[in-house]
């Protein structure tokens, strides 16, 4: 599989949603071959805590990419057929400019004086990338869960520059209880007195106790009670009884432990309250008066919407809106259900339901659109 890694330099500051300049970079990994008439292409949008390695060794952690059972050669997202391009996002912490970047008016690391960004503004900046590999329209943008906003802010703000859309486990809004559980992880974040006001970069600390508690924290909604009965139960951690004491008594314990602490390796506690602010941020219909519909009136756009039966974080009636605004405004779109038990996670684990509708939905959309196995004609 031919892979790249590289990094677009913007020549040009992007103006956010709150009014500020910022000068930025993002990096991103490409997958594939781009074909000569540049009809082949397929953003793929990170989640939350994701990156730009989505079928390739992460250079931090050693691990392969998040979504290599997804894309690559022969797989669902066939990189033999597609090129694929995914970019750490904005506010990101692995070479795209985020909080952790240096501020080039100070010279200093920028902390919280990096602006607040929105799920719009990242999209943005992904359309500049677009732009510098001279692709006027992407055959699809794929994306889960915050990569699955992306995806609708893709296909509403930009609805000539995309074929087709795959929005997965995602919602066209945070509900009041995500909000919550994201409001506690940054306070968790900010209680650290290693979190020094968002300055601890510059006096070389780092909040990793409270980043560590909003992963766990987080980490818990990604799955559902079923799995962690499953997986876990009431079984205890290497331990023939209770301790009577508040070390690791029981194996999920121990597991949100181990989640907590290896994120701290590979996460910037700033970027984690940027994304999680612009995910709180994000209420697709409130740029539209309110009616989701209107953010897709006129859309040729195929959509292809996925969700997940334990997923609690965003549940199918999430999705079902979306499917319903879309019906409403007589788009072409499909809605797959996913019976799973594996909660919110589902979407980066092993799912051949999954698997089959992304691999069918590219499939059937390269027929419609004329697209030959090696992408050379639309």
């Amino acid at each position: 599989m031919n892979h790249q890694s590289d990094i677009f330099i913007d020549s040009q500051p992007i103006k956010l949603d709150c009014g500020k300049q910022l000068r930025y970079q993002l990096s991103y990994d490409t997958y594939g071959t781009l074909n000569p008439n540049k009809t082949n292409a397929i953003l793929i949008c990170h989640a939350l805590t994701g990156d730009q390695y989505v079928a390739s060794t992460n250079p931090v952690t050693q691990k392969s990419g998040w979504w290599a059972n997804l894309v690559g050669p022969g797989l669902p997202i066939d990189t033999d057929k597609y090129f694929v391009i995914c970019a750490n996002v904005l506010g990101g912490c692995l070479g795209s400019t985020g909080p952790a970047s240096q501020n080039p008016d100070t010279g200093k690391i920028y902390g919280l004086d990096f602006p607040v960004v929105t799920v719009f503004d990242m999209v943005r900046a992904q359309a500049r990338l677009i732009d510098h590999f001279n692709i006027d329209r992407l055959f699809s943008v794929i994306g889960g869960s915050m990569g699955g906003m992306l995806v609708l802010e893709w296909a509403a703000s930009y609805k000539s520059r995309i074929l087709s859309a795959i929005p997965i486990a995602t919602g066209s809004r945070h509900s009041s209880q995500n909000i919550a559980f994201h409001e506690v992880g940054r306070q968790a974040i900010m209680a650290d007195p290693n979190w020094q006001s968002g300055n601890y970069h510059s006096l070389n600390t780092s909040p990793a106790k409270g980043l560590a508690v909003a992963r766990m924290a987080a980490h818990i909604t990604y799955m559902s009670d079923q799995s962690l009965q499953q997986k876990f139960g009431r079984n205890l951690q290497d331990r023939d009884s209770i301790s009577f004491g508040f070390d690791a008594d029981f194996q999920i314990e121990s597991y949100l432990r181990h989640q907590g602490m290896s994120f701290v390796d590979r996460f910037d506690a700033n970027s984690y309250l940027y994304l999680t602010r612009a995910m709180d941020y994000f209420d697709l219909a409130a740029k539209f008066d309110d009616s989701l519909m209107s953010a897709f009136i006129d859309t040729d756009i195929r959509f292809c919407i996925i969700s997940f039966t334990s997923d609690w974080l965003f549940p199918p009636e999430e999705s079902k809106l979306i499917a319903q605004a879309l019906n409403r405004v007589a788009a072409n779109v499909s809605y797959v259900e996913v019976n799973s038990p594996k909660g919110h996670d589902a979407f980066l684990l092993d799912e051949p339901e999954m698997f089959s509708a992304v691999s069918g939905f590219l499939t059937s959309t390269a027929q419609k659109y004329n697209i030959c196995d090696k992408g050379e004609n639309l």
